[in-house]
C-alpha cells in the first residue's frame, strides 16, 4: 500500500505546481483565477453534454437507416407532416440553448471587467513582441521578447521564456488593458481565463486575480505573421511584499511612458522663416 500511494504522488504532485505544460497532461491547465475556476466545469458539462447529443443523433440515424431501409420498408409512406414530432424537434434544442446560455452569459458578464481593481496593466501587441506598461505603479514600460533557444539558461523552456517577464501580486484584481500598434494579437493565459484580441486603435478590457504564486505562460492566439510562434507570454505571480520590492527595482531599470524631454542649459534658437518676394 505504501508504494501504491508513492506511486499515486508521484503521477499527480505535478498538479501542485503553477506552470507550464507536462507530459501526459489530459484536460484543461490547473485553473487559478475566479474566472478560469468558473471556465473549468463548464467545458467540462458541455463536452458531456455535446457527447450526449452526438450519440443520440447518431444512433437514431442508424436506426432511421435500418428501419426504413428499402428491404424493410418497399412501400414508403406517404405522410408528409408529424405534429408532435416537429414541435419536439424545434421546441427541444431552444431549450438546451437556453440552458447553456445561462451559464455563458454569466461567464461572459464575470470576465468582462472587475468594478474595482487594484491595480491596471496595459498589455500592448507587436511583430513580435509584447510591450507592458504599469500605471499605477510609476507608469514604467518595457518589451518582452523570446529568449532565443541559443541563450537558454538551466530551468528555462524553449519557445515559451521571455526577456522580461510580467510581475503580478498574488490575491489583487488586476484590470487588463490590451490593444496593439500594427496587427490582431490575441492575449492569452488558459489558467488565468483570460484570451482577448488587442486591436489596432481599439482598448479591449477584461481582469484577472491570480490565486496562486507561480510562473504561467500563454501564447498569441492570433495569426498576426510570420513570428506569430515567437511571441510568448510569461507572468510571474509573486506575493504583494515582492511585487512591490520588483517595483522599486523595475522603476530604476525601465524607462517611464512620459519620460520629460531632456533639457538643455543653452536657449532654443530662433527660427527665421524667409518672406516671399511677391509676384511682378
Amino acid at each position: 500500500m505504501a508504494a501504491l500511494a508513492a506511486f499515486a504522488m508521484f503521477l499527480f504532485s505535478g498538479a501542485a505546481f503553477a506552470a507550464g505544460p507536462r507530459n501526459w497532461q489530459l484536460g484543461l491547465p490547473e485553473p487559478v483565477s475566479p474566472t478560469a475556476k468558473f471556465i473549468d466545469p463548464f467545458h467540462d458539462w458541455l463536452v458531456v453534454m455535446c457527447t450526449v447529443i452526438s450519440v443520440f443523433v447518431l444512433l437514431l440515424l442508424l436506426w432511421v437507416a435500418f428501419r426504413f431501409s428499402e428491404k424493410r420498408n418497399p412501400t414508403p409512406s406517404t405522410r408528409t407532416h408529424n405534429s408532435v414530432l416537429e414541435v419536439v424537434w424545434t421546441v427541444l434544442p431552444i431549450l438546451i440553448l437556453l440552458v447553456i446560455a445561462v451559464p455563458s452569459f454569466k461567464l461572459l458578464y464575470l470576465a468582462d471587467r472587475t468594478p474595482d481593481p487594484d491595480m491596471t496593466l496595459k498589455i500592448i501587441g507587436n511583430q513580435w513582441y509584447w510591450s507592458y506598461e504599469y500605471p499605477d505603479h510609476g507608469n514604467f514600460t518595457f518589451d518582452a521578447n523570446l529568449v532565443p533557444e541559443a541563450d537558454l539558461k538551466p530551468g528555462q523552456k524553449r519557445l515559451m521564456d521571455t526577456d522580461n517577464p510580467v510581475v503580478l501580486p498574488v490575491g489583487k484584481k488586476v484590470r487588463l488593458l490590451m490593444t496593439a500598434t500594427d496587427v490582431l494579437h490575441g492575449w492569452s493565459i488558459s489558467q488565468f481565463g483570460v484570451r482577448l484580441d488587442t486591436v489596432p486603435g481599439q482598448t479591449n478590457e477584461t481582469w484577472v486575480q491570480i490565486d496562486k504564486p507561480g510562473t504561467y505562460y500563454g501564447f498569441c492566439s492570433e495569426l498576426c505573421g510570420a513570428g506569430h510562434a515567437y511571441m510568448p507570454i510569461m507572468v510571474k505571480a509573486v506575493s504583494p511584499a515582492e511585487f512591490d520590492a520588483w517595483v522599486a527595482q523595475a522603476k530604476t531599470k525601465f524607462a517611464r511612458v512620459d519620460e520629460p524631454a531632456p533639457q538643455t542649459d543653452s536657449p532654443p534658437r530662433a527660427v527665421k522663416v524667409a518672406k516671399s518676394k511677391p509676384a511682378n
